[in-house]
């Protein structure tokens, strides 16, 4: 699935104001399930827990590499380890990756949204 595919929920980024319930709630609006942030907007992401993450499933932010300093992945509640298979591709890319629960994820976007730098995430949504 690649972000251009479909159209954005919100066509710039947001911080994220809340997360659990399944979703999400930013911009405005809210969201059931998890999402991919980037500079250009905010796309449904068909990832429903760290199992599903796949090269097709991160390639939008792959496709992105040039224009991002930092990718980040909300995993879920738990902390977990990105599969080196991915995390080298991320590598190649020259792109950093940072996998941690989503919560964290959530903030360090906030922050580094706020501080304008060229960040994107993963958010998988948390019950």
């Amino acid at each position: 699935m690649g972000g251009e595919a479909q159209a954005p929920h919100l066509p710039r980024p947001a911080p994220i104001e809340a997360y659990g319930n399944g979703g999400f709630r930013f911009g405005g609006m809210s969201h059931r399930g998890s999402l991919l942030c980037f500079p250009d907007g905010i796309w449904a992401w068909p990832v429903g827990a760290v199992s599903q993450l796949t090269l097709e499933a991160l390639a939008p932010a792959l496709e992105r590499a040039e224009r991002l300093d930092f990718f980040l992945i909300g995993g879920g509640r738990d902390p977990f380890v990105l599969p080196e298979r991915l995390r080298a591709r991320f590598r190649e890319a020259s792109l950093s990756v940072d996998a941690m629960p989503t919560g964290a994820a959530v903030r360090t976007w906030n922050i580094l949204l706020a501080e304008n730098r060229r960040v994107g995430a993963g958010l998988i949504a948390v019950d």
